[in-house]
C-alpha cells in the first residue's frame, strides 16, 4: 500500500522515465547516450519513491490504554514526559495517533529546513496536534527534516482518531515528538527502534505498580 499523497511523485516520475526511455530509443548518438543515463536516474528514483511512499498495514500491541508510537525510526531523546523518535529516509515516514481521542487542535507552522535530529531543528517546519484522550491530553508534532518540503496532515479538528490510526505523514528526513499525559510512563528508552502505530512505548503508571 502506497501512502496518501504520494500518488502525484510516483505518478510524475513514472512519466519522467517513460519520456527518457522514448526518446532514447528513437534518437542515436551522444545525445542518445545522455538520455540513456537520465533513464536510468528515473528509473532508480522511481523506485526510491515505491519505497520510501509505502505505507504497511499495522496492527497496535498491548492493551487499548497502551500508548504506541507514533512514527518509525529511533529514539533520540526521552524525558520526563517527552519522547523524541528521529525518522531515517529508509523509514516509514507515515504517522499514527498513539492513542484514540478526539483531535482539539492542529497548528501548522512553516520554517526552515534544518536536520531534523539538530538541537536547533525547534525553527523548522512543524504541525503539532493536541489529541484529548480519555486520560488526559496528548501532544504530537511533528517537525521537518533537511530534504523535507512539506507535512502532509489527514486529519482535522474535531476529528475522532483510534489508536494506531494514520494521521498523516513527513517527506523524506523527519522527526515527531510526543508529549504524554501525566497518568502514563515510557517503557522505551534512548536508541530503541519502534515502529508506528505498533510498537508500545508507554503504559499507564498504575500498570507499573502492579
Amino acid at each position: 500500500m502506497l501512502a496518501k499523497g504520494s500518488f502525484s511523485w510516483i505518478g510524475g516520475m513514472l512519466l519522467l522515465t517513460a519520456v527518457m526511455w522514448y526518446i532514447s530509443v528513437n534518437l542515436s548518438g551522444p545525445i542518445s547516450i545522455m538520455f540513456r543515463g537520465l533513464l536510468i536516474i528515473g528509473f532508480v528514483l522511481t523506485l526510491f519513491f515505491l519505497v520510501f511512499f509505502r505505507d504497511p498495514e499495522r496492527t497496535p500491541s498491548g492493551d487499548e490504554d497502551d500508548m504506541v508510537s507514533p512514527a518509525d525510526g529511533r529514539v533520540i531523546s526521552v524525558t520526563n514526559r517527552k519522547l523524541c523518535i528521529f525518522m531515517n529516509i529508509h523509514d516509514v515516514h507515515v504517522n499514527r495517533a498513539p492513542l484514540a481521542g478526539t483531535v482539539t487542535q492542529i497548528d501548522y507552522k512553516p520554517g526552515g529546513y534544518i536536520p531534523a535530529f539538530n538541537k536547533d531543528s525547534h525553527v523548522n517546519e512543524r504541525n503539532h496536534v493536541v489529541i484529548n484522550t480519555y486520560y488526559g491530553d496528548l501532544e504530537l508534532t511533528q517537525i521537518a527534516g533537511i530534504l523535507t518540503r512539506r507535512i502532509v496532515s489527514y486529519i482535522s479538528e474535531g476529528y475522532h482518531i483510534k489508536r494506531g490510526e494514520r494521521i498523516g505523514m513527513i517527506r523524506f528526513g523527519s522527526r515527531v515528538d510526543v508529549v504524554i499525559p501525566e497518568a502514563y510512563e515510557f517503557v522505551v528508552g534512548l536508541n530503541d527502534r519502534v515502529r508506528a502505530g505498533e510498537t508500545v512505548i508507554a503504559v499507564r503508571k498504575e500498570k507499573i505498580r502492579r
